[in-house]
């Protein structure tokens, strides 16, 4: 393998492994439920993405072959990711999880809030 394999890979894998301590970090520090699912969604997915195309890039070149098991992975992560968060996000508007002063997008809760009360009333 040549030197400039070697260095991509070794600079994929200290990027993933920061972004996935970065969201790590962001789970157990931030304050309130919305912003903590923001930090695995977005960091920690970048990290693990940039380790799998790491991951892809040393054995695709060391088999000489695409590994495709890495390729799925990836794939899988970056598709139910975005996913997940959404439908925690939508859960926790709907059973009226609180928020901590100064977060924006408290409107957009009270817009979901409206709409769920009339079809309450209606039974």
């Amino acid at each position: 393998m040549s030197f400039l394999v070697e260095l991509l890979v070794s600079i994929l894998i200290v990027a993933g492994a920061g972004f996935a301590l970065i969201g790590s970090i962001g789970l157990v520090r931030l304050p309130d439920f919305y912003t903590r699912l923001h930090a695995p969604t977005k960091a920690t997915t970048l990290g693990m993405g940039c380790l799998l195309v790491a991951s892809i890039a040393l054995i695709s070149l060391a088999e000489a072959e695409l590994s495709v098991h890495e390729l799925l992975i990836t794939l899988f992560l970056f598709i139910t990711a975005p996913v997940t968060a959404h439908m925690l996000a939508k859960t926790a508007l709907h059973y009226d999880i609180g928020f901590v002063r100064g977060t924006r997008g408290k409107e957009l809760a009270s817009k979901a809030r409206e709409r769920v009360s009339p079809k309450e009333n209606d039974e």
